[in-house]
């Protein structure tokens, strides 16, 4: 090893092998057909990816679409934003009092604290009220991290994502629903 790389923490070095594994994961596919894409019968449409084009909302509620956008966000280095958004999610729907400071521990450690391992991107002023919060964990004593995080994906990341040959990929490789394709051959009969 080099003298530059012993002088990191390990850490550092940990979450360097980590990228790098899931990079080169990447790297071996030639295109973006997402084995998501692909569960039992059910197929990912034509339809479904165009309908991604009209709202985060409706890109994040596709299991299609929340598959790719997370493929992607793992191809830009950034997945740590949408497993904070959706770790928030199932921590605002726990009704175990005793849970939530568990729940809210392990949130903080892995995505806001200082050293978190999948450290996310939030403005100063926004961490300490995060961290102000732990105090006494509350459901609601992330909403304004994962409004940041949720507002960073839906002006950025979700962008990027419908212009990127990712997404242009799973457009040519969707294929059109049969009630899609059925309709021209109808209309040929009548």
């Amino acid at each position: 090893m080099c003298k530059g790389l012993a002088s990191l923490p390990a850490s550092c070095l940990e979450r360097a092998k980590e990228l790098k594994a899931r990079l080169g994961i990447l790297l071996q596919k030639p295109n973006w057909t997402l084995s998501c894409c692909k569960i039992g019968k059910n197929k990912l449409t034509l339809e479904e990816c165009l309908k991604w084009k009209e709202s985060f909302e409706k890109l994040l509620s596709s299991k299609y679409g929340l598959c790719a956008f997370t493929a992607f966000l793992v191809s830009e280095f950034s997945e740590e934003n949408i497993a904070f958004y959706f770790a928030c999610e199932d921590y605002r729907r726990t009704k175990c009092p005793a849970r939530l400071l568990t729940k809210a521990q392990k949130i903080y450690s892995e995505f806001i604290s200082s050293e978190a391992p999948r450290e996310i991107n939030i403005d100063h002023e926004t961490r300490d009220i995060t961290k102000a919060n732990m105090q006494d964990p509350s459901p609601s004593c992330f909403d304004q991290a994962q409004h940041r995080i949720y507002m960073l994906m839906a002006k950025d990341c979700y962008p990027r994502f419908l212009h990127s040959p990712a997404y242009r990929d799973l457009l040519c490789q969707a294929k059109p629903s049969t009630k899609a394709t059925n309709l021209p051959q109808l209309e040929k009969k009548v």
